[in-house]
């Protein structure tokens, strides 16, 4: 997709409501530190327009940006490390599940999972979670740039047994450092809203 505008058109927290909104919507969500931020940024094909941090949990709002007014790029808050208390976390627990719920323009959830580890107890609760409310998530490993290119297959298996996801299921390894098949996985995304 040839990124001609980008805005930040929607920001909602734990006490507002899903809004409606006029275009199809692609989710991201990830543990803390799993370097959302920095894919959506490359998606975007922006330097920092998404919030990136060296502490874990920036995101604690539903973010949605605007992609050349014909789809909505939803960043949702990160779980796991997030320096919060557990009522909190429960808060956005709950904000995200009411915007999976809610939200009529969703058209797929996308799963950020770290390629160079085994997904954790949070990523596979998070991975069941999207799927009981209804979506079978694209997994996109992250971070692909950080181990070497032999041991892509094996980490991309780890992943999938890790996650328990069936043949059909799509994993895309990408790197937001050398943008490495940021372009297949705008392939994906622009299947999901045409």
């Amino acid at each position: 997709m040839v990124i001609k505008k980008v805005n930040l058109d929607i920001v909602i927290g734990v006490t507002s409501k899903v809004p409606e909104t006029e275009y199809p919507e692609v989710a991201f969500a990830g543990k803390s530190n799993v370097g959302k931020s920095s894919l959506i940024n490359a998606l975007m094909n922006r330097k920092s327009y998404a919030r990136t941090s060296s502490q874990p949990g920036k995101t604690q709002t539903i973010n949605y940006y605007n992609i050349n007014d014909a789809m909505l790029l939803v960043d949702l808050p990160g779980y796991g490390y997030a320096n919060v208390s557990p009522s909190v976390k429960e808060k956005w627990g709950k904000m995200v599940e009411r915007y999976l719920k809610q939200s009529k323009q969703l058209k797929q959830v996308f799963l950020l999972i770290d390629i160079r580890h085994d997904p954790s107890a949070n990523d596979k609760m998070m991975y069941d979670w999207i799927v009981a409310n209804g979506y079978r998530p694209v997994i996109i490993a992250t971070k692909l740039d950080k181990i070497k290119r032999s041991q892509q297959d094996k980490q991309v298996k780890t992943i999938k047994t890790g996650l328990g996801l069936k043949p059909e299921d799509i994993i895309i390894p990408v790197s937001s450092e050398t943008k490495q098949n940021i372009d297949k996985l705008w392939e994906v995304v622009e299947g999901y809203i045409s």
